[in-house]
């Protein structure tokens, strides 16, 4: 008689570290990460990144190179795209589907915490929220990127 061990997932470190503070904090999703722990575990390959915003924000803002895309929202009126999930499973199906380990980055943290939500509660078991964004919070001035985010840590993007 052969028993089968399925073998647990290893998440490095710092993703158990994050699962951790969003369990304390009684988050509805694995957690979240700074931009540079990000940019780190997509680099060692333990993580894959997903810009959640508009097509029009990662054309005109500018984007992480090899990222993924899947809209939370779209257009200028960012009206919530209801195939998101489905989405985002078919585009993760060769890393893993819903047990991929996906960090998902949006313009400030907000969205793409709403969108780690999301999949969640639809089954992604390691979904990820890269806090502060690709942008920043604005700040007294009404401008991103000046405190925080992507762009401001100074970590590999590209504009179209």
């Amino acid at each position: 008689m052969s028993v089968e061990v399925e073998e647990e997932l290893v998440l490095p470190e710092a993703l158990e570290q994050a699962r951790a503070k969003a369990a304390e904090s009684n988050w509805p999703y694995a957690g979240g990460v700074t931009p540079p722990v990000a940019w780190e575990l997509v680099q060692k390959g333990h993580a894959v990144l997903v810009d959640v915003r508009s097509g029009e924000e990662r054309k005109f803002v500018g984007h992480v190179p090899d990222s993924l895309h899947v809209a939370w929202a779209t257009g200028t009126a960012l009206t919530r795209n209801p195939r998101f999930v489905r989405e985002l499973e078919a585009k993760l199906a060769k890393d893993g589907g819903k047990d991929a380990v996906v960090l998902l980055l949006c313009r400030s943290g907000k969205r793409s915490a709403l969108a780690a939500e999301a999949a969640a509660k639809a089954g992604f078991t390691n979904v990820f929220n890269v806090l502060e964004g690709f942008e920043g919070e604005i700040d007294a001035h009404q401008h991103r990127g000046g405190a925080d985010g992507w762009r401001f840590h100074k970590l590999p993007w590209v504009q179209d």
